[in-house]
Order: structure tokens, then C-alpha cells, then sequence
């Protein structure tokens, strides 16, 4: 099939601004750097052109997302038999092999070899450990994720539904609970590996369906003989991470390190702000 014309889901930032995140990974001598914001924010992106800048004066960074460490297509299964139908979606918390993810974490900080999990979101289903790309070693490691340290929710603000696919699909809580009880039991491992928080902060989660729309469309561009997901499977997505997104949201400000601001078209807001 031949994709529609479409804008390109984030174009990139300014050298000067990757420029500035990157003096502030090696200020702080970062080992593993960091970079959380919702869906569409722009993280892989910003990763990338970290990656790219570095290497332009010798040093080697390695970027890696959240998403690469899905759990694969049939471990989803089993947890939609035993736990859910809805946890056979990847996304939330709970859909990761987070010992994985540590495990690779710790061998990249290590300058170890290490094969870089990847993940097919077509596919919806990790690619063969055979075409994981190999990494001798590396001077530092950026992960971008959208929910990045972030806490539980308290168990009173599990009681009511928020939106349409909690009301109609979890309407007593078992997903939601099971995935909140994930995100505070399992992840916190993972978490203390990051050394510095950056916070890409868009204008909310209403954009969160736009922006996740025309990454999808990007994805559809680079794979025309492949059928990605369309708009209202799009829309239907959004609705597993709107919960922990607002949560996010929420929490983000008083938990990272540095905080960006970003307008609707994902451009940076005024001045830097630091926690720490």
C-alpha cells in the first residue's frame, strides 16, 4: 500500500538545544542518562540527535527506549489469560521484561558487550535475539520512556474509570490495579539506574492522540508494504496510557532533574528549568 502524505512526526531539535542537553549529561557525569515525556514529546528523536553529536566528537553514546524491552507477543498472551484480556496490549506498566532491561543497562554502563533488544511495533512482537544489534561498549547510555520514574497511584484513585476503555473493558479495576501494582513492585530496580531525569513537558495529554497519530503515520511511510495501526485504532491505543500519562504528568515536575517546556508543534518554551 502507498501512505497518505503526511507531516513528519517530529522533524528535530536545534543543535544549540541537543547541544545543552548534552553539556548537561556530561556535567554531571551521567552514565546513563534519562528522558521522559508523553507519547509523540520527541524523546527518540532527541536521542537520536544526541547519539549523532556525540559521535561527531568522538564519544559514543547508545539510545534505547522503554519500548524496546516489551514483553513479546505470547508472554502478552499469558498474561491476557491469567491476569486480563486487556494486558495482552504492550504499553503499560506490567508489559516489560524490566530484569532485561537492568541486565542491559548494567552491561552498557560497564562498557560489556551486550545485543540491544528491538522490538517490531507492526509486528507487535520482539525480533529474533539474532537481530539484536551488538555493542562492544559504550561512553554513556540515554533512555527515553513515557513513564520514567514515575510512582503509583494511590489505591483511591484506582475506584473510578478514566475514560471510555477502563468504563467499558476494566469496569471493576483488575487491569488497572495489576498494571499500577507493577509499576510500584517491579520497575523501581530500573529506575535506580538512571542518573539524571530530563522532562520533556508538552502542553498536556489532550495532544497525546495527535502526536501518537503521526508517529504512526511515520512508521507507516518507512514500512509502505506493511499495514500499521489506523487512526481510530490509534485512538483506542491512547486510552491504555492515559491513566499512568496523567499520573505523569502529574508527578513528573517535582521528580526530574531538569524540566523543558514544549508547544503544540514541540518546540522548547523559555528558559530551562532545574530541580537539582
Amino acid at each position: 500500500m502507498t501512505a497518505a502524505p503526511h507531516p513528519p512526526a517530529h522533524a528535530g531539535y536545534a543543535d544549540a538545544f541537543v547541544d545543552a542537553i548534552l553539556a548537561d549529561m556530561q556535567a554531571h557525569a551521567s552514565r546513563c542518562y534519562a528522558i521522559a515525556g508523553l507519547q509523540g514529546t520527541g524523546k527518540s528523536t532527541l536521542s537520536a540527535q544526541m547519539v549523532a553529536r556525540a559521535a561527531q566528537r568522538g564519544r559514543r553514546l547508545v539510545a534505547l527506549s522503554i519500548d524496546d524491552f516489551y514483553l513479546g507477543h505470547e508472554a502478552r498472551q499469558a498474561l491476557a489469560r491469567q491476569v486480563h484480556p486487556l494486558c495482552a496490549t504492550r504499553g503499560v506498566p506490567g508489559t516489560h521484561d524490566v530484569a532485561l532491561a537492568c541486565e542491559t543497562l548494567d552491561a552498557l554502563r560497564a562498557q560489556r558487550p551486550v545485543a540491544l533488544p528491538r522490538f517490531d511495533k507492526i509486528a507487535d512482537d520482539r525480533l529474533p535475539r539474532a537481530q539484536w544489534p551488538l555493542v562492544e561498549g559504550a561512553d554513556g547510555v540515554i533512555l527515553e520512556g513515557w513513564f520514567l520514574e514515575v510512582p503509583p497511584q494511590a489505591p483511591d484513585d484506582l475506584v473510578e474509570p478514566m475514560n471510555a476503555l477502563e468504563r467499558d473493558e476494566d469496569p471493576d479495576g483488575t487491569w488497572r490495579r495489576w498494571s499500577n501494582a507493577a509499576l510500584g513492585r517491579d520497575y523501581p530496580p530500573l529506575w535506580t539506574r538512571l542518573d539524571r531525569l530530563l522532562f520533556l513537558q508538552g502542553p498536556g495529554f489532550d495532544i497525546v492522540p495527535q502526536w501518537r497519530w503521526q508517529q504512526e503515520q511515520t512508521l507507516q511511510a518507512q514500512h509502505p508494504d506493511r499495514q500499521a495501526m489506523s487512526q481510530a485504532q490509534v485512538q483506542r491505543f491512547v486510552q491504555f496510557f492515559e491513566r499512568v500519562s496523567r499520573q505523569a504528568m502529574r508527578t513528573w515536575p517535582a521528580i526530574a532533574d531538569r524540566t523543558i517546556a514544549l508547544d503544540a508543534q514541540r518546540h522548547p518554551l523559555g528558559e530551562m528549568t532545574w530541580a537539582r
